[in-house]
């Protein structure tokens, strides 16, 4: 009876494309620089730390809130430095098998295999990095990692459990300004849908996307269906459910971050929190159709009284609109009297 074979974890990933990255790094001056993008011409390599900061609170995002089974949080983030020529994902177009299985389930391991053939292939790839995951919807993650004139740009990816495809992430952000790195990048992070899924909830099971869609932000009224659980009509935009802060730090010895277990240590304190509960964002009650009128309730030959009701789909909160009345009733005139 053959042994069972160890499926590769996560942490194994990341080493065995270390040591492929390290490999190519003779071989990465060599290679033709685009001409249609501004040309990095720093002279130092720089090191970065990068604190991912989750803002995903019920205040801020009330509509079916994950609170249990599981709650709100965040997975590993896994992202790459890289040169202009290469993509870990991109909106408006289909997502890879790596991401796709990132986005719905956590999973690494394809991922990687793509950005190991990317650096073998074009050797647009310089490093990797990963951050612990955060248990909860607020709190942080901190990664570090180091770029040069030749891969100057940082792409990651965060995804949002639970979810069905749902993820954040930067697509190619350059820490370079012509012959100078930038001190500190932040930006804004909104939702992405991974186009893999059709689910409309955050719990929602799984529902392949047939044919596959793109890449596509998530707003407050796109996708358009009221069941789904970033729709709020009442906004223009939605708040950030995430930030991102890049900041360029002195030269220490470690420069990949292997991940680690998630923990309650990388949540936010109540203390810091005070910018994420100045968002409130309104959300208005929501009822079921009217159902049909009851039977009519009196005595032959006067009036009567029939009933119809209907029932709350979604309880207000944040000062969003009342629940109108859910019973209603109106004279008739019974029939079949003899």
């Amino acid at each position: 009876m053959e042994a069972s074979r160890k499926t590769p974890s996560f942490s194994d990933a990341l080493r065995h494309l270390l040591v492929l990255m390290l490999a190519l790094l003779p071989a990465v001056g060599s290679m033709p620089v685009p001409t249609d993008v501004p040309m990095c011409t720093a002279s130092e390599t720089a090191h970065y730390s990068l604190t991912f900061t989750g803002k995903w609170t019920q205040a801020a995002f009330p509509k079916q809130y994950p609170v249990y089974r599981p709650p709100a949080q965040w997975s590993n983030l896994i992202g790459v430095t890289h040169s202009s020529d290469y993509h870990m994902w991109q909106s408006n177009e289909f997502a890879s098998n790596g991401v796709r299985e990132f986005a719905e389930k956590g999973e690494a391991w394809t991922i990687m295999k793509e950005v190991e053939t990317a650096g073998e292939r074009i050797q647009s790839v310089y490093g990797i990095l990963s951050a612990p995951a955060v248990v909860g919807g607020s709190g942080q993650m901190d990664a570090e990692f180091e770029v040069f004139a030749r891969h100057s740009y940082l792409s990651f990816m965060v995804r949002l459990v639970p979810s069905p495809d749902w993820f954040v992430g930067v697509d190619g952000v350059d820490l370079c300004d012509g012959d100078r790195w930038k001190d500190k990048v932040t930006l804004e992070l909104f939702p992405y849908d991974a186009g893999t899924d059709s689910g409309f909830t955050f719990s929602s099971p799984n529902f392949e996307t047939i044919p596959q869609d793109r890449i596509t932000q998530i707003t407050s009224s796109f996708p358009s269906h009221p069941a789904n659980s970033f729709f709020y009509p009442r906004l223009k935009h939605l708040p950030p459910i995430a930030k991102v802060t890049l900041t360029k730090i002195k030269k220490t010895n470690q420069i990949i971050s292997l991940p680690l277990e998630p923990t309650q240590s990388n949540l936010l304190p109540t203390g810091n929190e005070i910018e994420d509960k100045l968002i409130n964002t309104p959300l208005d009650c929501e009822v079921s159709p009217w159902s049909p009128w009851g039977l009519c309730k009196g005595k032959c030959g006067d009036s009567g009284v029939q009933h119809r009701t209907r029932y709350v789909i979604m309880h207000p909160a944040n000062n969003g609109a009342a629940c109108p009345l859910l019973d209603e009733e109106r004279k008739c005139f019974p029939d079949n009297c003899l």
